[in-house]
Order: structure tokens, then C-alpha cells, then sequence
């Protein structure tokens, strides 16, 4: 992956965001990493007050913008401390929406990484969990890596893969997991959440789905683990933690702990609850 897009509304949740992509880049490839910020003011904004009778003037914005630039350049020399040498940062000051100025920029910085954190990074001032990941997770283009707010980085050892071994030849996307797994030198856990305890029952097409997903992941010689836990989330989560792994990668599938994040409900509370970066990883 040679460039990571990192959402920046200056929210602490967002700047440990930014750190973690700039203490990631030890361990990768990534060569560019662009600070976003989505700063939107509609044209009503400036031409009528608002119910407060405040209305904004075209100084007013501008002023803003230019300070946002240069919060933006500030956090870009602080990061360039942190990052592998010859990695790039640059700032990009968007004006439009947070969800349009990701979808953009995926597209015009060739971007293969989201990084953002889980509260923050609307384009107005309010910090509620949970409520943009789920709309860039559905719609970005690329995998988003969701960053709990305190998460301090620790090099990346382990890594668990959760998913549905239902269909996995049908629903796993290969080549993506294949892109963020080559090169890399850590320990793969792969976890099924089971909750009716299916895998002791000896089903035949159970074995062979489970097999074929051992075919795939072969070279990187993962561990398999089921877990009986009714949670999805929780049960996941607490494996991670249990294994101490330093990141989840979810895998999209149609029952998938991957779609149960695209639910605002469940995405509050994985934001409230991991302790380690999620990776969402896209078909």
C-alpha cells in the first residue's frame, strides 16, 4: 500500500489517528500520507443568518480555512519526527463534506488506505462515536482502518483475521487480504465466532469450506480458533485482547462481523469498546 488517507477534524481522536499511520509506516511500504481536512460551508451559510441571527462572511470563512491549513501544516511537522525516512506527508484542505472529500481524495491521491479515528472527524464540531465510520466504511473504495482514541501503537506482531467461514471461496477477497498480508512478519490468528458449536459436529461441506480457506491463507501460516460466543463483536474482541494482537482485520461476508459494523449501534460500540485498531477490509 503506497498511500494512506487520514481523515483530520484536529479532534485528539483524530491526531492518534495520524500518529498511528505515521508509527505504521515503519512496518509497510506506504510511501505518501495525506492529512484531510473537510471544511464545508454552504452558500445559504453565507448569504442568510442563522437562527441566532449570525450569518458568516466571506473573510469569516476563508480566515478559517487558512487557519485549518495551518493547524494541518503544524501536525505535518510534527509527524515527519515519527515517520520511515522518505515517506511523504502532505495536507489537503477539502471543501466539501467529510464523506464526498474522502471518496474524492481516495480517488485523486490514488489512495489504498483509510486511517481514521473512531470519534471525531465530522465536518462540524460534535464527537460522537460511531457515527462517521459507518458511512466512509460503506463508502470508501478502499479498506478503512478504524483507530480507538487512546490506542497507543505497538508494532504490529499479531494479527487476527475475524470472519464467516460460510462460502468463504465465494466472500473471502483474496487479492485485497493477500496485498495487506505479502511482506509482512506477524503472526496471523484466524477466529470464527461459532456460536451453535457447528465445527464439532463434523459436517462435511463445513470441512471443506474451512479447508479452502486454509488453501488460501496457507503461506502465511495462520492459527484457526472458533469462539462460542452469541456477541460477534464482543466475542471477537475479547480474543484479540486475550491474544494480545495488535489488530483485527475484518472480512466483508453477507452475515459477516464486517457488515454487523455498518450498523450505527454496533459501530458506537466497537468504537467505545476496542482496545486495537479494526481494519474493514473491502471486497
Amino acid at each position: 500500500m503506497r498511500t494512506y488517507l487520514v481523515p483530520i477534524d484536529f479532534s485528539q481522536a483524530s491526531i492518534n489517528a495520524a500518529e498511528f499511520a505515521a508509527e505504521l509506516s515503519k512496518q509497510t511500504n506506504v510511501e505518501h500520507i495525506v492529512l484531510l481536512n473537510a471544511y464545508y460551508v454552504s452558500t445559504i451559510e453565507t448569504m442568510l443568518p442563522n437562527p441566532d441571527m449570525v450569518q458568516l462572511m466571506e473573510e469569516e470563512v476563508e480566515a478559517e480555512a487558512a487557519d485549518r491549513i495551518k493547524k494541518l501544516e503544524h501536525l505535518q511537522h510534527k509527524l515527519k519526527k515519527h515517520v520511515r525516512e522518505g515517506v511523504k506527508i502532505s495536507v489537503h484542505l477539502n471543501r466539501s463534506h467529510l464523506l464526498r472529500a474522502v471518496v474524492e481524495n481516495v480517488s485523486a491521491k490514488n489512495a489504498d488506505l483509510v486511517i481514521m479515528g473512531s470519534k471525531g472527524n465530522t465536518s462540524k464540531t460534535d464527537v460522537e462515536i460511531g457515527g462517521h465510520v459507518v458511512r466512509v466504511s460503506k463508502a470508501s473504495p478502499v479498506p478503512v482502518i478504524v483507530v480507538p482514541p487512546h490506542y497507543s501503537f505497538e508494532p504490529i506482531t499479531k494479527v487476527v483475521v475475524a470472519c464467516d467461514f460460510n462460502k468463504v471461496k465465494e466472500t473471502v477477497p483474496l487479492e485485497s487480504l493477500k496485498r495487506l498480508l505479502d511482506k509482512k512478519k506477524f503472526e496471523l490468528l484466524v477466529v470464527n465466532i461459532d456460536k451453535d458449536s457447528k465445527h464439532l459436529s463434523g459436517d462435511a461441506e463445513r470441512r471443506a469450506e474451512e479447508t479452502a480457506l486454509h488453501g488460501m491463507l496457507k503461506p502465511y501460516h495462520p492459527t484457526y480458533s472458533y469462539v462460542n460466543n452469541p456477541d460477534i463483536i464482543n466475542g471477537i474482541l475479547e480474543f484479540a485482547g486475550k491474544n494480545n494482537a495488535q489488530m483485527v482485520i475484518a472480512l466483508p461476508h453477507k452475515y459477516s462481523f464486517f457488515q454487523s459494523l455498518l450498523h450505527d449501534s454496533v459501530s458506537q460500540q466497537l468504537a467505545a469498546s476496542s482496545a486495537v485498531p479494526v481494519l474493514l477490509l473491502k471486497e
